[in-house]
């Protein structure tokens, strides 16, 4: 990226320890988040404790996106990308001392505390990362803006894609406590790196108030409402109803389910990173307006439908899922990128970290609703149920947003 007079005086190398702290995070969380999906899937959960072991997950994630702009414009983004990094090893530490010896009614509780940790350390590294970019590359500079927020998001997915092949990995080689013990130690040595960030970057000077940690900007509002709706979508089936039907269902090992969803969402990522180039040679050459995400959450809402339809009509699962996997993750990359650059695109300079928390705090509130749904779904109806509520997630996001403005008008 070219630097020019006009970018902020926080500098690109700040920036490039933010990052790789947030992908370092990011690999432990994805292979977190297998782990205990297929441990206590083998323990003899039912989908719907699986779900409830990332309730508190994604609930405090929406408390955390809420005040963590707050504490990110107090005190900088240095507290909150370490601070999370650390909470993110203290909930590994606790999950270690649970086995198929504990009682559900205690597991479940003792888990869903340590993964409230967990959630809080995820949205607090993920807020951090997403509001330097956007003290690093001013507004005006929209082309930039949007190659960058791609390339930082798009490989944080594939990161956490290959967490995903990780956990499976280290579950069937070291088993469920030295897995955590190892990944606890990888995250130690990158908490060791944060006396080289600033300790104020990303700090306002301006008190900021508590009436202003829920955005007064219509354009964010109705974006984080379509973002909440959106992976709603991917999450009702994707979280819990995917990896155990490919477990249960289709008979796949450990490594099996890890490997595949890992090689999900790295192509996912990839995808994502490209976004901007291919949107630039295929389209006007302009950053994305608001019809751009209008065009492509209109297009996610026939995939989740089809494939649905396609199981119903009674055809091979195993090709269908991953085919229509596959066509779901492009369509997804390129919404999720463009999401990603139009909430920064509608936000000052002085609100960023606050309009980013609220943004990401609608982003959890999806996860939750997709997360428990997809455990209660796939329970009651099995994963074409799960795929349906799936499309109807997705329309109400496109709904939500025929009511933007392109950004260049706010």
């Amino acid at each position: 990226m070219k630097q020019t007079s006009t970018l902020n005086p926080i500098s690109i190398r700040s920036y490039g320890l933010v990052t790789l702290a947030y992908w370092g995070f990011t690999v432990t969380d994805g292979a977190l988040r297998m782990l205990v999906l297929l441990y206590f899937h083998t323990l003899g959960y039912t989908p719907l404790e699986v779900a409830m072991l990332f309730l508190f997950y994604e609930f405090f994630g929406i408390v955390t996106n809420l005040f963590g702009g707050w504490l990110a414009s107090r005190w900088g983004v240095k507290l909150t990308l370490y601070g999370g990094i650390a909470m993110q090893i203290v909930a590994l530490l606790l999950l270690t001392p649970v086995n198929e010896s504990w009682a559900i009614a205690l597991a479940v509780p003792y888990v869903m505390c340590a993964q409230a940790i967990s959630g809080i350390a995820k949205d607090l590294t993920k807020m951090s990362s997403k509001s330097a970019i956007r003290l690093v590359i001013p507004k005006e500079e929209q082309s930039s803006l949007f190659k960058w927020v791609a390339v930082l998001t798009g490989s944080k997915n594939a990161l956490k894609g290959v967490g995903f092949f990780l956990g499976g990995l280290l579950l069937a080689t070291f088993g469920y406590v030295n897995a955590l013990l190892i990944m606890a130690a990888g995250l130690s040595i990158v908490l060791l790196s944060s006396h080289w960030l600033p300790a104020n970057m990303g700090k306002v000077k301006a008190k900021v108030k508590f009436r202003q940690l829920f955005s007064k900007s219509p354009e964010i509002n109705v974006l984080s409402t379509a973002r909440f709706f959106l992976f709603g979508a991917r999450d009702v089936w994707f979280v819990v109803g995917l990896p155990v039907f490919l477990y249960g269902g289709l008979g796949w090992s450990f490594e099996q389910v890890g490997g595949f969803l890992a090689i999900w969402v790295i192509g996912y990522g990839l995808v994502q990173s490209l976004a901007p180039t291919l949107l630039r040679r295929f389209g006007d050459g302009r950053p994305p307006q608001a019809s751009t995400i209008r065009f492509w959450t209109g297009a996610l809402i026939l995939v989740p439908a089809a494939i649905a339809l396609i199981l119903q009509l009674g055809y091979a699962p195993a090709p269908t899922i991953i085919i229509g996997l596959l066509i779901f993750g492009v369509i997804f990359a390129f919404n999720s990128a463009v999401h990603s650059y139009l909430v920064l695109a509608y936000t000052e300079d002085d609100k960023v970290a606050l309009n980013v928390g609220f943004y990401y705090m609608a982003n959890s509130g999806g996860r939750l609703a997709g997360t428990v749904l997809s455990g209660l779904v796939f329970q009651l109806y099995g994963l074409v149920g799960c795929l349906w509520v799936s499309a109807v997630f997705v329309l109400l996001a496109e709904i939500a947003t025929f009511q933007l403005a392109d950004p260049r008008a706010v």
